[in-house]
């Protein structure tokens, strides 16, 4: 009963503001068309690669998802560093990810979420970009490995210009509340029950022997980079481990470390770029998102502030009922059947 109240405390505190993102999400998918990406991001100096990390944070892509977009910016321009700068950026943190860290960790996480992402895609693009240029095959047709609709075909891009402003918003939110939900919404549920099981059955003293020190963080980024997980699922885990003892910045290394990377994108970055970049793109986010996560603990324990207890502030802003109704309207979107005849999604 304990284990039942907790997941449902985590997923009421966590549902209007997954609600709020979705429909954001929606709204860019809508208005940022690729072709603009294309120009933003076209180059291969240092500020096309700050200009991809800042452009790929808000984006509704998980790290499967990211690929084809990625891809097709690469092969019509844009540079090895700035691909792999959106590479990172794009599935490592966006705004529902970013609302939802603000919920369950606090908003100090949450920004330390965003700063981490964007100076771990900036440094790793700009080392990729010194790596040797590879022979890459144009031809080669990408796969997604997910349902997000990554990259636009021909067709679908001269459909999309010749639709209206007010089409192109509601396709964007069905977009939203289908694919990108479709995405989320199973390993978002893993990881609420992941949380709810730490909260309820592991003691905040278990895990503290483990935390602090370079090694804990070593071994928190070891553990993220293999294990892929979107980043809004993997905010209640980290959230679910710092309640059960790790350190702040153990939680930040895993949120950092865990999203940007999967087998698929190791595969692709190396098949396009080379295994010299496949080797600094693994070795700079590891070196990057353990120094971030050491800083963010020292200065966490020079300053005393408490991340836990931010996010137990904010938990507190909306009222009851409004929390019930978003797990309630998630819990229809994600019922294929339900949003299909009953919505027409």
């Amino acid at each position: 009963m304990t284990l039942i109240n907790e997941l449902l405390s985590i997923a009421l505190s966590a549902a209007p503001w997954l609600m709020l993102g979705l429909v954001i999400a929606g709204l860019i998918k809508a208005l940022m068309p690729e072709h603009l990406l294309q120009r933003w991001m076209g180059g291969r100096g240092v500020g096309s690669i700050l200009r991809a990390a800042v452009i790929g944070m808000p984006l509704p892509l998980c790290s499967c998802g990211a690929i084809p977009t990625a891809l097709a910016l690469h092969r019509g321009g844009a540079g090895r560093g700035p691909t792999t700068s959106f590479l990172i950026s794009t599935p490592g943190v966006g705004v529902d990810s970013m609302l939802i860290t603000s919920v369950l960790l606090g908003p100090l996480m949450a920004l330390a979420r965003v700063l981490g992402a964007l100076v771990t895609a900036i440094v790793t693009g700009i080392l990729v970009g010194f790596t040797s240029q590879s022979a890459v095959s144009k031809n080669t047709p990408v796969s997604r490995c997910c349902a997000s609709k990554g990259c636009t075909s021909q067709d679908d891009a001269e459909a999309n210009e010749q639709a209206t402003e007010s089409t192109e918003v509601i396709a964007g939110l069905k977009y939203a509340f289908s694919d990108l939900l479709d995405d989320i919404s199973r390993w978002m549920f893993a990881g609420l029950l992941l949380a709810g099981v730490l909260v309820t059955f592991v003691p905040p003293e278990t895990l503290v022997g483990f935390s602090g020190g370079l090694l804990a963080l070593v071994l928190m980024a070891v553990i993220g980079i293999p294990l892929y997980i979107c980043a809004t699922a993997a905010t209640p885990v980290a959230a679910g481990l710092l309640l059960a003892g790790i350190s702040p910045g153990m939680a930040l290394v895993f949120l950092l470390a865990g999203p940007v990377t999967s087998l698929a994108t190791l595969a692709i970055l190396r098949r396009e770029l080379g295994s010299q970049a496949l080797v600094v793109y693994l070795g700079s986010i590891l070196l990057v998102t353990v120094l971030i996560g050491w800083v963010f603990d020292q200065g966490l324990a020079m300053t005393g502030w408490n991340p836990v207890q931010q996010a137990s502030q904010v938990q507190e802003l909306l009222p009851v009922w409004l929390e019930w109704l978003a797990l309630g309207a998630l819990v229809l979107f994600s019922i294929r059947p339900v949003r299909k005849r009953l919505l027409g999604f």
